[in-house]
């Protein structure tokens, strides 16, 4: 996921299951066409050291995409998990790492869209408008297989549902109709010489 918007004033980061890992190594953006995009990822049964160190990677490579979440699928691994980054409504940024996720959206009568700019790393250079609702909550486990629990609104409800959905396979022009997602293609195009194809290595 990428955000479209003005860094936040730098507020205290809420992380309620700790903090990301670090001293990963930044690693190329695997592009929507792979095949690894689009197909329901392997769920997580060992919560050992290479997790650990690919949680690190991902981590390393999604700030230095300027990103706000990023899933294990967008550097070309087979794995349900994601990390994140990303601020509420009210700007505070929550960290976190979920394995095998679960999304939870207000019942139907309850529910209320927002329709706001969504784009994705692994679509580089391309937005357009999606409405999704305004709040979300993911569940699942983090790098010890503790319970994790995630809820917000504005960008991190967007966030939380962008980044289950790679999970699952989806990404989000798969929610988009014809025309939207072909203005969408035409943006991308205009902006592939600005990401090669190891970026953002070399970004940090």
């Amino acid at each position: 996921m990428l955000a479209r918007m003005p860094a936040p004033a730098q507020p205290p980061e809420h992380a309620p299951h700790g903090a990301l890992p670090t001293g990963g190594t930044v690693r190329p953006i695997t592009r929507w066409g792979t095949p690894v995009m689009h197909r329901a990822q392997a769920p997580v049964e060992t919560y050992d050291e290479a997790l650990r160190s690919l949680v690190a990677d991902m981590v390393a490579t999604m700030y230095a995409a300027d990103g706000v979440g990023l899933a294990a699928c967008q550097i070309g691994e087979d794995v349900a998990v994601f990390v994140f980054d990303c601020p509420d409504e009210s700007g505070e940024r929550t960290v976190g790492v979920v394995c095998n996720p679960e999304l939870s959206l207000p019942e139907a009568g309850e529910r209320r869209l927002e329709e706001d700019a969504e784009g994705c790393l692994s679509y580089p250079g391309a937005f357009t408008e999606l409405a999704r609702p305004d709040t979300a909550t993911v569940t699942g486990t983090g790098l010890d297989g503790e319970p994790v629990t995630f809820s917000g609104d504005g960008l991190l409800a967007r966030c939380l549902q962008h980044e289950t959905d790679h999970t699952r396979g989806t990404v989000f022009g798969d929610r988009l109709p014809t025309k939207a997602r072909k203005r969408l293609a035409k943006a991308h195009d205009k902006a592939v010489e600005d990401y090669p194809p190891d970026w953002p290595v070399g970004e940090e």
